[in-house]
């Protein structure tokens, strides 16, 4: 990395793993950017921040040999915790951050600690209602807390929680659907449904739409679905064989488009996805990861589903009538759809990015006036000092960690 300029603020973020850690980050990142700070991106070697990060002008980019735990990768997930622990510290040694900012997941837990030994101030962003295991690991050691749900406050073990919601990039926000659909390839004035899974795609998803195709055949839509990888070509041959107009992706950057071209959508409930919904006001039908860990995409959906701004159906109960009933409510019915928008209004924090951007920045760049930060407070604010990280205690963490991966139910915890 380029040395920061002398006097110009450094703090990097941690955000990789999956999209719904990556572009909150970015958006933060955008943020401080504007309030003269060098920011670099800590990322995974995975293929969807490789390409996100492409558009990510003027930051710094390291990506960290980490791992996510699945499939019983216990050996190569904590020598991964290790070696990212490393790289981070040597980074930190030649361009010391006055902070790191979390944003969640498997490249979360290494970069906080090497800061804790490096003196900067540390942060993290839990998005969902649940906080993820490691999430409330790496709660004592950090500063701040922001939280996307105020639920999630109590849940987690540190000084101080801000409620700030989880940040969308500016471009979110409603848009013409004709002009989103003539740019992705739809025709302006049939209604679309967009189908998404998250960043990489989810194949229970895939073959719950699958399945209620034949009872949607003859219904005057278009189709967007983003698919993964490994469903693609299935996928895009079974519209092709039922006649309908489709336009099948494996992934799409521009979701700002894809959403601005929906009638309605079937997603996932990440909730970084649900933010970019509220965002774009978007009715939709939410199926939760079933083995998602806690199980916190379920809490999360019925968390708007109980305002009023989604359906919740969960994959158990997902029969083909089922699910084109609901789809065709979501398409068919304007009063519904009407209530939904008006419900995801509360949902959508459009000052976000700006918020925690401004706690970073006065907490850790303007020490002297981190005491007049002001901002929805939760939780604890008061207390002990943040244990350090030395050698031994990260080699504990990192021991703390791999044993709790081998406890029954947990082998998901860390994964994208």
């Amino acid at each position: 990395m380029n040395q920061p300029i002398p006097n110009q603020p450094f703090i990097a973020i941690a955000c990789g793993g999956t999209g719904g850690h990556l572009f909150p980050g970015l958006a933060v990142a955008e943020e401080l950017k504007q309030r003269g700070c060098a920011v670099a991106l800590l990322i995974s070697p995975k293929e969807v921040d490789q390409q996100a990060v492409k558009s990510a002008s003027g930051m710094e980019i390291l990506t960290l040999p980490a791992v996510g735990l699945q499939n019983r990768n216990y050996f190569s997930f904590a020598l991964s915790f290790w070696r990212s622990w490393r790289t981070a510290r040597k980074f930190f040694k030649l361009c010391p951050p006055q902070a790191v900012l979390a944003m969640g997941g498997f490249t979360s837990a290494p970069p906080v600690l090497a800061a804790k030994k490096s003196g900067a101030r540390t942060f993290l962003h839990e998005s969902n209602t649940i906080p993820g295991r490691a999430n409330r690991f790496l709660a004592q050691f950090v500063d701040v807390a922001f939280v996307g749900f105020p639920e999630a406050a109590s849940r987690l073990d540190t000084r101080k929680t801000i409620v700030t919601g989880t940040p969308v990039r500016p471009q979110f926000k409603p848009r013409d659907p004709a002009v989103c659909r003539t740019a992705l390839g739809l025709e302006p004035d049939r209604p679309v449904i967009l189908v998404v899974g998250g960043s990489q795609g989810a194949s229970g998803l895939n073959r719950m739409i699958l399945s209620a195709l034949p009872l949607l055949a003859g219904k005057n839509w278009q189709w967007l679905h983003l698919t993964g990888s490994a469903d693609f070509k299935k996928v895009k041959a079974a519209y092709a064989a039922h006649g309908l107009k489709a336009v099948v992706k494996p992934f799409l950057m521009e979701m700002d488009l894809a959403l601005g071209a929906a009638t309605a959508c079937v997603s996932r409930s990440g909730a970084s996805s649900l933010a970019e919904i509220a965002a774009m006001r978007l009715p939709s039908l939410l199926v939760p990861y079933p083995v998602a860990a806690d199980n916190h995409q379920l809490s999360n959906a019925m968390t708007f589903a109980s305002a009023g701004a989604a359906k919740v159906l969960e994959e158990k109960n997902a029969r083909p009538e089922t699910i084109a009933a609901l789809i065709g409510g979501l398409v068919e019915d304007s009063a519904l759809r009407d209530t939904m928008q008006a419900a995801l209004v509360p949902w959508h924090a459009p000052g976000s990015a700006a918020q925690i951007a401004e706690a970073v920045y006065k907490i850790a760049v303007e020490p002297g006036q981190s005491a007049r930060f002001s901002a929805p407070v939760a939780g604890k604010t008061g207390g002990s000092q943040h244990p350090t990280t030395g050698p031994a205690r990260v080699f504990g963490g990192w021991l703390l960690l791999s044993l709790l991966s081998l406890s029954a139910g947990v082998p998901g915890w860390l994964q994208p």
